[in-house]
């Protein structure tokens, strides 16, 4: 089989209610990663060209719901259902990000940035 042209990582993470650094899929409903398979097979885009995974946490809780396309590098911060159909129609069909829903590179992996809360 040849490799995904396309790895969709949604991050699944489930943290108790009112933690302070938030969770991805507080219900664990995995509504996100359901709404990009109906997508994409909606679309006509097989499961063995993209790949949308459930992933654990991808430590940037703040950001969340978070979303990583591979071999893109590209991370999407605070998406919601309503934005997967832009996402899938902007970055995985028509090759450009969508970037409203961009992540900032200085906060990616950064110990502090302007989402996250200060630590005294």
């Amino acid at each position: 089989m040849p490799k995904f042209e396309k790895h969709i990582f949604i991050c699944g993470n489930q943290r108790p209610q009112g933690h302070p650094r938030g969770s991805c899929d507080p219900e664990a409903r995995g509504e996100l990663q359901a709404k990009f398979k109906l997508t994409l097979a909606e679309r006509g885009i097989p499961g063995t060209r993209v790949r949308a995974n459930k992933a654990g946490c991808m430590e940037q809780c703040e950001h969340g719901p978070t979303v990583v396309v591979y071999p893109d590098a590209i991370w999407y911060g605070r998406v919601t259902p309503d934005d997967v159909g832009e996402i899938v129609e902007s970055h995985i069909v028509g090759g450009k990000a969508v970037e409203r829903l961009l992540l900032a590179d200085a906060c990616i992996n950064a110990a502090t940035c302007e989402h996250k809360p200060r630590r005294n």
